[in-house]
């Protein structure tokens, strides 16, 4: 046996050494936790941030309803069912496309070399920062149902059902949000990001069931609309909000978001450590 003088550290062997590239699950938590609080600490201290999901709920609660509650439902209140849960899968989702925009800003400004060189999980500072943007969908949430309900919407599903939706759109729409941090990561700077974000969320949530009943649209279009995974994540939240009822397409909206998370997280992280 080796002595060792005291106040010196014995220095091991490369060879007897214990070494893992693996992070364990509690420590990939802890540091997820870690890297949420310090983007809750961001909006805090940067609140504008926030105007997207505060003032866009209110303007296209109040723009769709008037301009075609009357042409589409022959009144705003028969049109708030129909509507009220279209705009929040469409609001919640655009909202989504900041996480890659944040993203690409904060690797621009070298923030995640210093996250890359830390002892911690590989997939915490990207985890981390999409966890807390969570609140920013809960904000976009809350606004749409209370603007909805200021107007005349009043969900015959009750206060349970609504939290079940709002909690069903959060889930998605952070699952989402992993495709776009991974367009956050790849593109060359924060305005590409958006384009890119943007020129794949428009046709999907304005060709969907999210404003118009799909039985009013062409065969072609209205085979796509039924196909259209948002029309599937609003028909859940409609049917939740509306009636109760847990349908079908809660499942077929959980599933899709389950097969997101896991396709994009692993390429969104590979990508990140290859570029950071």
């Amino acid at each position: 046996m080796t002595a060792v003088a005291p106040g010196r550290t014995q220095i091991v062997p490369p060879a007897e050494r214990r070494l893992s590239n693996r992070t364990p699950l509690e420590q990939t938590i802890r540091n997820t936790l870690t890297m949420a609080y310090r983007g809750i600490v961001k909006i805090r201290r940067t609140p504008e941030q926030l105007v997207d999901v505060t003032v866009q709920p209110i303007i296209f609660t109040l723009m769709f309803a008037y301009l075609f509650g009357g042409a589409i439902a022959g009144n705003v209140e028969s049109y708030l069912p129909l509507l009220i849960p279209g705009i929040l899968v469409q609001t919640v989702i655009t909202t989504s496309v900041v996480t890659g925009t944040q993203l690409r800003e904060d690797m621009d400004k070298g923030v995640f070399d210093r996250f890359r060189s830390l002892p911690i999980a590989r997939i915490s500072p990207l985890s981390g920062a999409l966890l807390a943007d969570t609140i920013r969908y809960a904000i976009a949430t809350t606004l749409t149902f209370v603007m909805g309900y200021v107007i005349g919407y009043h969900p015959a599903g009750g206060i349970g059902s609504v939290a079940l939706a709002g909690l069903l759109v959060i889930a998605c729409s952070w699952a989402i949000s992993w495709i776009f941090a991974f367009f956050g990561v790849i593109a060359r700077t924060a305005g590409s990001v958006q384009g890119i974000s943007m020129l794949v969320l428009f046709p999907l949530t304005f060709l969907s069931n999210a404003y118009v009943p799909v039985d009013t649209l062409p065969d072609w279009l209205r085979w796509f609309a039924n196909a259209n995974p948002i029309s599937h994540l609003v028909t859940a939240v409609r049917e939740l909000a509306n009636n109760g009822a847990l349908t079908g397409d809660v499942w077929i909206s959980l599933l899709g978001a389950a097969i997101i998370v896991i396709v994009f997280a692993p390429l969104t992280v590979r990508a990140y450590m290859r570029r950071a």
